[in-house]
């Protein structure tokens, strides 16, 4: 099929950022797009070929839009899966698949799908509601401290919460979750596999998480992860095996934990581009959206290794600022060797929201590090 300076569609459930940076590369390949997104000031409506404002929840919605297209996508995992299973069975091209999707859109099947296919994870319980979880505590089938997270919804530190005593449990929201054991790990790692129809598969190299405290976000991905080559072989592997048994097409982000023993456990997976690829833009020869195109397209694979050490630092709204956004010090950031911002589009600003990110490349893995203190020390985000 020719995809280039063509009538061919390219369907991308969700105008988010990450859509935003997909858009990127498919206008470097004239590549047709259709996009839709509930909102309308979505980042993605300046750089698609068409937009549709609509619920991504909706059946009806997700399937006629997926009627407009020849192969359809998204980059977020909240959207109408019977209406992409629907569209399947009418012979349209949905990656990753709507059976991936479903096993993966759920924390409690994610896990459940783990231990089925013997990839290492943290032990956990699965629960309808969260009175069952005291319960639990109480007839001592569930020992403190845990990680509570919602089966459903999750996404950007929301819908997880560490658990230490009774009242920690007050106030958590209705619907299905899991109670996960706390894992004492030295490193959170994160491997991007990407994988065509054909079942070709390359991996990204390993990345460092380093987490905000109180919002559960990352604040800083590394790459590469500072730690032993063979630790990074093993999560490299571990990824593969995830990858294997999800058999889908595009890119799978696989999030693990590095123990005090340096075994690797899965923690969660993505089925889309993901944060801890966004260091690749600058840092890659090949960059994680435009790997996603290819791979969701049949094209051949790029090439995943770094052309030079890359840190990424998550820009996210001042806790105490909501409103018309302002980058307080971007222009200092600028002035500093090796530092590209990315600016997302969202014009309101609120605590702890993604609103851009900051990629820092040096020969130097140490020295990006330290220019990426500096930048995050720098640059805030704030309102008018």
């Amino acid at each position: 099929m020719n995809y280039f300076s063509s009538d061919f569609k390219l369907g991308i459930l969700g105008g988010g950022q990450l859509g935003k940076m997909m858009l990127y590369e498919t206008r470097k390949y004239d590549i047709q797009t259709l996009v839709l997104d509930p909102s309308n000031d979505a980042p993605s409506r300046i750089a698609c070929n068409e937009f549709f404002q609509g619920d991504l929840m909706d059946y009806d919605t997700v399937y006629e839009f997926g009627k407009k297209v020849d192969v359809l996508t998204f980059e977020i995992e909240n959207v109408n899966v019977d209406a992409l299973a629907q569209l399947e069975k009418e012979g349209k091209t949905v990656f990753p698949s709507a059976k991936t999707l479903k096993t993966i859109n759920n924390k409690a099947t994610q896990k459940l799908f783990y231990v089925d296919h013997q990839i290492p994870t943290a032990d956990f319980k699965r629960f309808a509601y969260p009175d069952e979880i005291l319960n639990a505590v109480k007839n001592e089938s569930l020992a403190f401290p845990f990680v509570w997270k919602s089966a459903r919804f999750g996404y950007d530190g929301q819908g997880v919460k560490v658990i230490r005593t009774y009242s920690d449990l007050e106030g958590l929201p209705e619907g299905e979750c899991i109670a996960e054991k706390m894992i004492p790990f030295k490193n959170e790692l994160a491997v991007i596999v990407a994988r065509d129809s054909k079942g070709n598969v390359k991996t990204y190299p390993v990345v460092e998480m380093e987490f905000h405290p109180e919002a559960n976000q990352v604040e800083y991905v590394i790459c590469p992860a500072r730690i032993s080559e063979e630790v990074a072989k093993k999560a490299q592997l571990i990824a593969l095996k995830v990858s294997k048994a999800y058999e889908h097409v595009g890119l799978l982000a696989v999030e693990m934990f590095q123990t005090e023993n340096d075994e690797i456990l899965v923690n969660e997976v993505a089925p889309r581009p993901h944060n801890s690829g966004h260091y690749s833009i600058e840092a890659s020869y090949t960059n994680q959206f435009e790997q996603q195109i290819r791979a969701i397209l049949g094209l051949p694979l790029g090439n995943t290794e770094s052309k030079v050490a890359g840190i990424m630092v998550n820009l996210v709204g001042d806790e105490n600022y909501t409103g018309s956004v302002v980058y307080k010090n971007i222009e200092k950031i600028m002035a500093m060797e090796g530092v590209t911002p990315h600016i997302y589009g969202k014009r309101e600003t609120r605590p702890f929201r993604k609103m851009g990110h900051v990629t820092i490349v040096n020969k130097d893995i140490a020295k990006a590090r330290e220019i990426a203190e500096q930048v995050k020390k720098s640059i805030r985000v704030i309102a008018e």
